[in-house]
Formats: C-alpha cells, structure tokens, sequence
C-alpha cells in the first residue's frame, strides 16, 4: 500500500520548454552545448558554485553576450504551472505524505517564485512535508545517495513510496532501490491523471 508520494518539479508539475532555452544560447553564440557546460549545469545543481560563477562559465564560451542575457536565456526553459496541478496536489496531500524532489537551481527557483508570486508558490509548498532542491542539498538525480538520503531522513519505506519524475534515468535508479516509481511521458500523460496511469493501490 503506498502512503507516500515523492514528486519531481519539471515538467510534472511546471511545463518546460529545454529547446527555448537552447535556442536563446544559441542566438547569443553558442555554437553548441558541451562536456564544460554539462559539468557546470551539474556543479551548479548541486550548489558547488555560485550564481555569478555559473553564469560566467558561461560568458567565456560567448565572449560577446552579456551577464544578464545569458540569464535570461537560462530561464527560457520555464513555462506556465496550471492550477489544476496545484488543486489536484491539495487534495492529494489531506491522503498521502508528500515530498517534492527536484533537480534545480538557485536561478529557476527564484524565476518561478518571482513569476508565480508568494500566495501561489507558499501554496505549492505547503502541499508538501518537506521541500527538496538539488542545489541545497549538494547531491542530485539519479544517484541513489539523494533517494536513500530522503527515506531515511522520514522513515519512509521504499515499497511503500511512489516516485513520480519525466525522466528514466531517475525512476530506474528509485526503482532499484525498491521504490514504486512512475516515468511520466511528458506531453502524453499529466501528473493529474496519476490514479489512471499507475497500476498501483495508491487510491
């Protein structure tokens, strides 16, 4: 019996556009994403680096582009968070324990907050026992330290944990750790239809 629901952030609950984000890079003079940026994105999501040092990393490999674009190509990638998200994870969480577990960092969270404003982020939150991000944490997904880390600090057991994220990689190393898990296919199925999509007794 599940009494324990983990949620990631992107694209379950707020849409993402990647390529726009890609795309905005690319017009400031990227020529194309690398093994560099890829660490830097991993040191930053985990809060290795700062802010300003992530975004610089990125400045050296477009010389001619600013700070604050750069930024503002950065935050391309988030979209709308639909209500109906937020009115489905209220009810959810009067039945279940829930805990949101997102790959992020320091510059999405305070985007989201910023757009959302505090009533509707506050609302989002408050949904959950507890709230984690990568970058305050220092570990991400997949590695099966942020997961074992998460049961242990609540006593959670795994069987009886579901996880719910987009990508594979993370529901394959949650279910080899014996956690019930859902890979949600972006822009098919919708977190809201969460009892019709997983064939377990969650109801």
């Amino acid at each position: 019996m599940i009494d324990t629901i983990i949620f990631d952030f992107g694209d379950v609950f707020i849409n993402l556009d990647k390529q726009a984000t890609m795309d905005g890079l690319k017009k400031l003079g990227l020529s194309q994403w690398n093994t560099d940026l890829d660490n830097l994105n991993i040191q930053f999501e985990k809060g290795e680096i700062s802010r300003e040092n992530f975004l610089l990393g990125f400045q050296k490999q477009m010389p001619k582009a600013s700070i604050e674009e750069i930024e503002e190509a950065w935050n391309a990638i988030l979209l709308d968070f639909p209500l109906k998200r937020l009115e489905f994870l209220q009810k959810l969480a009067t039945k279940y324990r829930l805990f949101l577990l997102s790959n992020t960092d320091s510059i999405h969270i305070n985007t989201f907050e910023n757009k959302t404003g505090t009533s509707f982020y506050s609302d989002f939150y408050q949904c959950f026992e507890k709230v984690y991000f990568s970058f305050e944490m220092g570990m991400r997904k997949p590695d099966a330290e942020i997961y074992n880390y998460v049961l242990a600090q609540h006593g959670l057991i795994a069987k009886h944990t579901l996880f719910v994220d987009d990508k594979k990689e993370n529901t394959d190393s949650a279910a080899s750790l014996g956690i019930n898990v859902w890979n949600l296919q972006v822009g098919k199925e919708d977190v809201v239809d969460l009892f019709s999509k997983t064939e377990l007794n969650i109801q």
